[in-house]
């Protein structure tokens, strides 16, 4: 990997870009320690000598948001202290570093300390403080966030509207949450599938599954399609209750509409079908998603193999087996190269054709390990 962006470097100085720093950093990081990664982007930081300072700046900044990525954000803070006197400090580094707060007295530092070195907050900073508030149930103060930055001439957009609803209903009140919504299209802001997904999730939250069917319809009429997370609000309520009957009504609404369920819906289907001994319907879901190639296979099949042997049907789980082994080779082994770290090293036809020269009919769901996983040369990567 070195060895290419020497020669880049040797070839056009200019394409080593602070994204191709992020590149390298986060494959580092992957399999590296902090001190590495830091070591690293020292390597880095040399190619980029003689250049203006707002370039090391921009190197900096993708140092500290490929450690809130690969690592974690106390590991973003303890770099960001032991460095920030080396570089030239602008909104962007702040911004990454208060993407990532979970305590709001720990942001709120941060942000005193970005006011210090005299940088304005931009809109997404704002975002960040009022979602970082709203999780922590401080909606009071997202409110006098909001006030401020209108103060400042910044209009919140759907991201800041979204946060404060979710923060609402943290705090038991999904009608006003919903009057957000209201609030929104007066002020020309008008709410997207995320806004009244939250919107939605308050109401389900408090048990009011009619208020939050009205939300789904309403954005229907208003040209937004709810999607698989939408439905997965309903199915989480549904899955906890024991109800059956009601999912799979969903589920057939949700089959009308041709909103294909994710990984997460089926799990909570085929769960429940587990549950009750619902065979004919687990095999029509199962159905569904060969016919379509929705959800995950894998994991899927585990439950309804269970199901199927549980309630004596072996000659169902011996054709099911036989059509996942036969007709669905290339869906797993697609999974099986998501899945490997070695996507991250090798091009994919690569993988999918190694992944293929091992898994036969016989052994689709367990592939040698040590196959699938050579040992990477850490050195080579430093």
């Amino acid at each position: 990997m070195w060895d290419l962006v020497q020669s880049i470097h040797r070839l056009c100085p200019d394409a080593i870009t602070a994204r191709t720093a992020m590149v390298v950093l986060g494959r580092v990081a992957k399999i590296c320690s902090v001190r590495e990664t830091v070591a690293s982007f020292r390597r880095l930081l040399r190619l980029f000598r003689g250049r203006e300072g707002t370039e090391s700046a921009d190197l900096f900044n993708a140092l500290l948001r490929t450690l809130c990525q690969e690592k974690s954000m106390s590991d973003a803070r303890n770099v960001y202290h032991a460095h920030k006197h080396e570089f030239q400090v602008n909104r962007h580094t702040f911004n990454i570093l208060l993407s990532g707060w979970k305590s709001s007295e720990d942001a709120d530092a941060f942000f005193a300390e970005m006011r210090e070195h005299g940088i304005d907050p931009d809109l997404v900073t704002y975002n960040s403080l009022i979602d970082c508030h709203c999780k922590n149930h401080g909606v009071e103060k997202a409110y006098k966030l909001l006030d401020e930055m209108r103060g400042n001439e910044i209009a919140p957009d759907v991201i800041t509207y979204t946060s404060l609803i979710g923060g609402l209903g943290l705090v038991g009140q999904p009608d006003k949450a919903r009057d957000l919504l209201k609030e929104m299209r007066e002020l020309g802001c008008h709410p997207d599938v995320a806004a009244y997904n939250a919107t939605i999730r308050n109401f389900v939250i408090a048990k009011r599954l009619g208020d939050a069917f009205a939300l789904m319809d309403e954005m229907a009429s208003r040209g937004l399609m709810p999607n698989a997370t939408t439905y997965n609000l309903f199915f989480r309520f549904y899955y906890w209750a024991y109800d059956i009957g009601s999912t799979w009504l969903l589920y057939e609404r949700m089959r009308s509409e041709r909103c294909f369920p994710n990984t997460q819906s089926c799990m909570f289907i085929i769960r429940l079908c587990h549950r009750h001994g619902k065979v004919a319907e687990a095999l029509e879901l199962w159905g569904d998603m060969v016919e379509n190639g929705f959800g995950s296979f894998t994991l899927v099949s585990d439950v309804l193999f269970d199901l199927l042997c549980d309630e004596g049907k072996l000659e169902e789980a011996e054709r099911e087996h036989h059509l996942m082994t036969t007709n669905l080779v290339d869906q797993e082994i697609v999974e099986l190269v998501l899945k490997s770290s070695l996507y991250y090293y090798y091009p994919v036809e690569v993988l999918v054709s190694r992944f293929a020269s091992i898994i036969s009919d016989d052994n689709i769901a367990s592939p040698n390990r040590a196959d699938l996983h050579p040992p990477v040369d850490k050195q080579a990567l430093l």
